[in-house]
């Protein structure tokens, strides 16, 4: 079996459904609202463990209800937790997430202060037990951690690059994976068109770049030529999640050796189908969706 660890943050997502997102201030009745756990690498993990690989979550949440919940939610998605840090006297971190007819989403994150950034503590962790380490960049020490101690143990890291207040430009000379949304993308190298920030972020690392373009699926480069897989049509209910799920199952299927190509291809379509159930995870697919899913594209 696949062995992968996530390291990163896991949040509490409170998502509210309108029919549009507000353009101003004032008063909006919502159409439906739930709560289910969140986070880039915590959701990515997620998405590893229903394609069937054996995760772990690495990393930190308070002794709080909100905590405890977030922890529950992961066993019981099957991904193990045993690594991850409980901060005692600590909030976790939540999100508001806003989300209109169209499945378009607007994320206003709470990153918890009470939450040490200081990531010491995983060198007591064997990183040679995982085939893939994934992180993203909202926990910067983790990352940053973590990716040194893959690398000496050879093992491929991959990193979630999306937006964030820090340079992430060291995280991104330590992946053999860089996957970048569109904004962070361009947050990093001050460039507008993505094509050529993906070059500029190729001259950062010695590793493969990325980036996702929504419904314009995701460019990469390979050998210097520029690759695109075209995103896949469905009917959209919620995207919240769909960069989260995408790096999950890219990491999967980078674990599992195959060709960059295929990988992007994978990834494309398990993130795709999350996005025809509302909520960041309630529509991952397994293996067995997605490849009777890809079959109609063949």
């Amino acid at each position: 079996m696949t062995r992968i660890v996530c390291v990163g943050i896991t949040v509490l997502d409170r998502i509210w459904y309108l029919d549009d997102l507000p353009k101003e201030g004032g008063k909006y009745v919502a159409k439906d609202y739930t709560e289910v756990g969140g986070g880039p690498a915590a959701t990515a993990a997620v998405a590893a463990a229903k394609l069937g690989a054996e995760v772990d979550f690495i990393g930190r949440v308070g002794d709080d209800d909100t905590g405890r919940r977030l922890l529950a939610e992961l066993e019981s998605l099957g991904v193990n937790t045993r690594y991850t840090r409980v901060v005692k006297g600590a909030r976790s971190s939540q999100s508001a997430v806003l989300v209109d007819a169209s499945g378009e989403r607007v994320i206003a994150n709470y990153p918890s202060a009470d939450l040490p950034m200081t990531a010491d503590w995983l060198k007591e962790i064997d990183f040679s037990q995982w085939d893939s380490v994934l992180a993203d960049v909202r926990w910067h020490e983790g990352a940053k951690q973590a990716f040194t101690l893959a690398r000496q143990q050879g093992v491929p890291t991959v990193l979630d690059a999306d937006v964030t207040p820090q340079d992430i430009a060291e995280l991104v000379a330590l992946s053999d994976h860089a996957a970048f949304s569109a904004p962070g993308l361009k947050r990093l190298t001050r460039i507008d068109n993505p094509l050529d920030a993906l070059k500029k972020a190729q001259t950062l690392t010695n590793g493969h770049v990325y980036v996702t373009q929504g419904r314009e699926g995701c460019y990469w480069l390979e050998k210097g030529e520029l690759c695109h897989q075209p995103g896949y049509a469905v009917e959209v209910v919620d995207t919240t999640g769909a960069g989260d799920v995408f790096h999950g199952a890219l990491a999967l299927s980078l674990a599992q050796q195959m060709p960059s190509s295929e990988a992007v291809r994978f990834a494309s379509a398990v993130a795709a189908l999350k996005c025809t159930k509302p909520g960041g995870r309630a529509g991952i697919p397994d293996c067995d969706q997605t490849r009777s899913f890809l079959s109609l594209f063949v």
